[in-house]
């Protein structure tokens, strides 16, 4: 009996046959979450939600023979909750199957795509990959005098003084205001936690600097402890498991359409995409990525 030291476990030398077992291979499971983060349904469809990508998830953790799952992050941020939803999934599954997680940005782990990126218990960035936003955001317009010039008159009824905050066709309201501070500062201090818990003693910058919604190059994020190394998916994934370690492409499920009508053109899944790419371009204009 005679050990391989690669592809072959086991091979035994009989008269006339030669019986050979095979050892299965090392293998990394990559999985990507690219675009806006969004529970909400309708156009953002194709997003990042906990929904969309589950599946992905649970295939990755269950090759054969798995050593890690590599989670490739590109977004500039959305929905706080779907963010800890994905976040805490992750880590739950890596627990569960006690496979270890690294996370990746690419382009932009910005704001709730930071967040994911505190999913991985080793994280890589480029040197030119824009990282941080660790703050919250809610916007809106004011058509206040756009109305009066137009001779329209706003009619609204509600139950509840509260119940008709924000509205974007009356005067602005400090009791507004004040109920949407509050929220943001619970979202903010929950964001907080998440990066400390993260990072811990790795951070080498102010709180007050940190937490501001500042963003940065991947290279000013190593410097500032936001991650862990310079780095993209395939180089450092060798590095830890073997030149020869086995990629799982985790690649999503074509749409029911395209099922249904075989390989080809899907209108609902163009309009989806052409509804994705302006929102991900007017995202990523914020951090002024072309």
């Amino acid at each position: 009996m005679k050990k391989s030291n690669k592809k072959f476990d086991v091979m035994c030398l009989c008269p006339n046959i030669v019986v050979r077992a095979f050892k299965p291979q090392k293998s990394v499971s990559i999985v990507r979450l690219e675009g806006l983060i969004s529970g909400a349904a309708g156009i953002k469809r194709n997003s990042i939600s906990l929904d969309s990508v589950r599946r992905d998830i649970d295939r990755a953790f269950a090759f054969p023979k798995v050593q890690a799952v590599a989670v490739v992050v590109n977004s500039p941020g959305g929905s706080p909750v779907q963010s800890e939803l994905i976040s805490n999934y992750l880590k739950s599954s890596s627990e569960k199957n006690n496979i270890p997680v690294y996370t990746f940005a690419e382009d932009v782990a910005a704001s709730g795509g930071y967040w994911l990126l505190c999913s991985g218990e080793k994280m890589y960035a480029s040197e030119m990959s824009i990282l941080g936003s660790i703050g919250v955001v809610s916007s809106g317009f004011g058509f206040v005098e756009a109305i009066k010039k137009l001779g329209v008159e706003r009619r609204v009824t509600t139950q509840g003084k509260s119940k008709s905050i924000n509205d974007p066709f009356a005067p602005e309201k400090e009791s507004d205001k004040k109920i949407i501070i509050g929220l943001q500062e619970d979202i903010h201090q929950s964001f907080k936690a998440v990066v400390t818990g993260a990072r811990g003693k790795k951070l080498k910058i102010p709180e007050s600097q940190l937490f501001s919604g500042e963003i940065w190059s991947g290279k000013q994020s190593l410097k500032h402890g936001l991650i862990d190394a310079i780095g993209d998916v395939f180089s450092v994934m060798k590095k830890e498991f073997g030149e020869d370690v086995k990629f799982n492409h985790i690649k999503k499920e074509a749409s029911w359409l395209k099922k249904k009508m075989g390989v080809g053109f899907d209108p609902q899944e163009l309009v989806d995409s052409c509804f994705e790419k302006i929102e991900n371009k007017i995202e990523s204009n914020r951090f002024g990525i072309d």
